[in-house]
């Protein structure tokens, strides 16, 4: 079974930082663009992050660059999220998702083949 599992969510402070877990099963994910994407309570689905599996090269959305970096770990079959100077307006739940292509991801395509189940992240005082 095709799986994404997705951790590391949580309550933390406006400034803080988390890092999100995205553990693949069933499939090598150093053959798929892997992606980040997360959505807010009446909001659409926005594109967070992507990580090539060609090359490795990465994209961001313009909210979040400088602050989050996506990387990954073929030898444990995971892909991170680490995310800094978090703010309010980051709140939502936060998705992993991979894409059947290899070469020069954007976080403005949004063709998915798996995603996970989220991963809740709350940035309040």
């Amino acid at each position: 079974q095709v799986q994404l599992v997705e951790s590391g969510g949580g309550l933390v402070q406006p400034g803080g930082s988390l890092r999100l877990s995205c553990a693949a099963s069933a499939f090598m994910l150093d053959y798929y663009n892997i992606h980040w994407f997360r959505q807010a309570p009446g909001k659409e689905r926005q594109g967070v992050s992507c990580i090539s599996a060609n090359d490795g090269s990465t994209d961001y959305a313009d909210s979040v660059k400088g602050r989050f970096t996506i990387s990954r770990d073929n030898a444990k079959n995971t892909v991170y999220l680490q995310m800094n100077s978090l703010k309010p307006e980051d709140t939502a739940v936060y998705y992993c998702a991979a894409e059947n292509k290899y070469l020069h991801c954007s976080v403005s395509r949004r063709e998915y083949d798996y995603w996970g189940q989220g991963t809740q992240v709350t940035v309040s005082s």
